[in-house]
């Protein structure tokens, strides 16, 4: 056994160093009338970072038990997409012989979010942005299971898309009502930015009811703070609760989402996706949505000053459509409609944005202002028609079928239809409509719509000419 004062002068070595214990074991060992030993100098330990595990007895608050509870709910996507190479000497016979081998497709691959919001049936919510065009989507669940996602259907204007994987021991998020979010509410962001892995990210709900970013469809986000990069799309934001407030869909930066997040991100209230999803299981895949069926427009300072109103704001209708909702409400053109179910409208978007969030049937109280007197009229949202034949309009149009155009075109400032097919052989094809044009104007009168392109054609005009927008070219056809 080691002498009692050498074994302390060792343990003091380990703490203090060499100099602190050799002098301590020359004091010891000193004669006891010996002088006392010089003052030892103070001794600096090195500082750790770190946060104790309790303070006075209380545990720290931590994210983790929450998390343990929501992160296996939360998925990563993965897309697969056969895109054709454009090669102008894919068919010359010489080239062909010459490089044999060269592709002539590419496959490209994506990656996402998604959230499982119903374990038994496997019920997965992404965006629509995540799966569009896909050809094969394919779910990573956080026990490392990947597994082979049916598709549902989506909604292109709200960017919500469901999606079903046949797996067993699933873990699903519960949903809360996304309605009573207040600004300054603590949300967390689960996904899996830039392919990395799940990612957990934190902050406030920094405003709701966020609308009018451009190149986006319907709009009614919850914004907040906490990071959302790409590849959080389609994953969840939740409160700490650990349920499901919304679907993280976008996030700002002045030089492109890839550059990174400055605290601007995106999220679809989950109310409005709950509704989305119902509608596709019920639809087939598909989304019904009500109108008013009318046409409006923005409210000028001289409109404001004309119509005797307090300020230049609200929807001033236009034309108001046979049958349609408006008209059974009493609507008038000339009505400057100023709130919807109590919420503000500043403009023609505004209420077009309103009118896109609401199911068929939906009951509506309009704050209106007519003559320079206030009323209230109500209204119940009817189906907006989904898709039209031109052969129903005018025999020229016959083979082709216009629909809507996309709410994230209307928000990028285009207004018209789109055509959604052009039959071979049909007189449509032999006057150069061609799938995807965009109809921005025509002869037989104004339009904004698919119900005010139908309403143009009341009278057929003598000579059918239409302003197309085809890719960045724009130009008129004369249709015979």
């Amino acid at each position: 056994m080691r002498p009692l004062p050498t074994l302390l002068t060792l343990a003091l070595a380990a703490a203090f160093g060499g100099f602190a214990a050799t002098a301590i074991r020359e004091g010891l060992e000193a004669p006891a009338q010996a002088a006392p030993p010089p003052a030892i100098p103070a001794v600096t330990v090195p500082a750790v970072a770190a946060l104790p595990a309790s303070v006075a007895g209380q545990q720290l608050p931590s994210l983790a038990p929450m998390l343990q509870r929501v992160t296996p709910a939360v998925v990563s996507v993965h897309t697969k997409q056969t895109v054709r190479i454009r090669n102008p000497f894919a068919n010359d016979p010489i080239f062909r012989r010459m490089f044999p081998n060269i592709p002539q497709e590419r496959i490209n691959e994506s990656l996402g979010s998604g959230v499982i919001i119903d374990a038994k049936n496997g019920y997965v919510l992404t965006n629509h942005h995540v799966i569009e065009g896909a050809d094969e989507v394919s779910v990573t669940l956080a026990d490392g299971r990947t597994v082979k996602a049916d598709f549902i259907g989506s909604d292109p204007d709200t960017d919500v898309a469901l999606m079903r994987i046949p797996a067993q021991n699933l873990s699903a998020i519960s949903l809360a009502d996304s309605d009573a979010l207040r600004v300054g509410d603590f949300v967390v962001a689960v996904g899996n930015p830039f392919g990395i892995g799940q990612t957990v990210t934190s902050g406030i709900v920094s405003a709701v009811g966020r609308s009018g970013l451009r190149g986006l469809g319907y709009q009614n986000f919850i914004q907040t703070d906490a990071s959302i990069n790409p590849g959080n799309s389609g994953g969840a934001l939740v409160n700490l609760n650990g349920e499901l407030i919304g679907i993280n869909t976008a996030s700002f930066n002045p030089q492109g989402s890839m550059a990174g997040n400055i605290g601007l991100g995106f999220a679809i209230p989950v109310n409005l996706a709950r509704n989305i999803k119902d509608q596709l299981i019920a639809n087939n895949g598909v989304v019904r949505r009500g109108t008013l069926g009318l046409e409006s427009q923005d409210v000028t300072p001289q409109l404001a000053a004309a119509l005797k109103l307090a300020e230049p704001r609200g929807a001033l209708v236009s034309r108001v459509f046979a049958g349609s909702a408006a008209a059974a409400a009493g609507l008038r053109a000339g009505d400057v409609i100023l709130a919807a179910n109590g919420q503000r409208v500043d403009g023609r978007d505004a209420l077009r944005n309103f009118e896109g969030l609401q199911s068929i049937g939906s009951k509506i109280a309009l704050d209106v202002r007519r003559d320079g007197q206030a009323l209230q009229l109500n209204a119940t949202l009817r189906e907006q028609p989904r898709s039209l034949a031109g052969a129903d309009l005018d025999p020229r149009l016959a083979g082709a079928s216009f629909g809507e155009l996309p709410e994230r075109l209307r928000q990028s400032g285009l207004s018209g239809v789109v055509v959604e097919s052009v039959a071979r052989g049909s007189r449509a094809e032999a006057n150069d409509l061609r799938k995807d044009d965009i109809i921005l104007a025509a002869s037989s009168g104004n339009f904004d719509d698919l119900p005010g392109f139908r309403a143009s054609f009341t009278r057929a005009p003598a000579q059918l000419l239409l302003r197309v927008q085809r890719g960045n070219n724009v130009g008129n056809l004369a249709l015979r």
